[in-house]
């Protein structure tokens, strides 16, 4: 019996070791010529919308889509915005949970397809890809237990 403890909690110390590693670690990186400081410039002229944070003494944070108006559509702004509020909750040592959720009783519809469109060309649009993928990666990692709340619409992208 004490032996299968020994196990168990060492595999789950080394578990937690190893997703404490990876947090910072981005699925892309300038190795596959993504040059993340150049499409945050980019998307930055796409605004409308925030993603508000909101920590609490508890430990429970609260990331709000807040983009009613465009049925909570991300903006280029917007996907900049999730990425400095995710490396925030990366360095919260008092964060214990997350809520996600959307302003205005709908959760998300993806992207600001007026921005989308905007964007030039394939290689930009390949890089907004990106971005995103390594944001929401970093916010799939972050050590707090996690829920998302989808009340009302979700739609497209964002279903």
């Amino acid at each position: 019996f004490e032996m299968a403890a020994y196990v168990r909690k060492s595999l789950l110390q080394s578990t937690w070791s190893r997703l404490l590693q990876q947090k910072h670690r981005l699925v892309y990186t300038a190795s596959q010529e993504f040059n993340e400081n150049e499409i945050t410039e980019k998307l930055q002229q796409f605004p409308g919308g925030s993603i508000d944070l909101r920590k609490g003494n508890d430990g429970i944070a609260f990331l709000t889509v807040n983009n009613p108006s465009k049925m909570n559509a991300f903006s280029g702004a917007m996907m900049v915005q999730l990425k400095d509020q995710v490396e925030e909750l990366e360095g919260w040592s008092q964060g214990k949970g997350l809520i996600l959720h959307g302003a205005a009783n709908t959760f998300c519809s993806g992207s600001d397809l007026n921005a989308v469109k905007a964007i030039s060309n394939s290689q930009d649009g390949m890089e907004m890809c990106m971005f995103m993928q390594n944001v929401l990666t970093r916010l799939m990692r972050l050590p707090l237990i996690s829920v998302a709340v989808v009340q009302g619409k979700a739609l497209g992208g964002g279903a």
